[in-house]
């Protein structure tokens, strides 16, 4: 199989050209592909059912065992496809905290980070 990127694919039924297209995509892809649902009252507000998350948005984990847990998004890795929240920590066995790696599908967000200009447009546009 071929390893560059088309940027004319868009849908296959077979897993193996979704995962092809999530492994060689670019980084400006990959933040489109790493979103999240909003909440329902965001999602009445801004009329859409997900948008890319970012740094400082507040979010609550649906699923694993951090499931309940709400706090803010500390790190995003678009190269692993991770998002790493504040309070959702693993405890090592010396007792040293480190941060749990989560996939922004298990997450929902609650609040956004309103800060940048072009991001409050991009959530206004139709």
């Amino acid at each position: 199989m071929k390893k560059k990127f088309s940027k004319k694919w868009k849908s296959s039924k077979q897993p193996r050209k979704q995962r092809k297209y999530r492994a060689n995509a670019p980084l400006h892809v990959r933040r489109k592909i790493m979103s999240a649902h909003l909440s329902k009252d965001l999602g009445k507000k801004y009329k859409k059912r997900s948008f890319p998350v970012r740094k400082g948005d507040k979010v609550k984990v649906l699923r694993g065992k951090h499931k309940g847990t709400i706090g803010k998004i500390e790190e995003i890795d678009r190269k692993r496809y991770k998002v790493f929240v504040q309070g959702a920590e693993k405890k090592k066995k010396e007792g040293q905290k480190i941060r749990h790696p989560l996939s922004p599908s298990n997450l929902l967000i609650l609040s956004l980070d309103t800060s940048d200009k072009k991001r409050v447009k991009a959530l206004e546009r139709k």
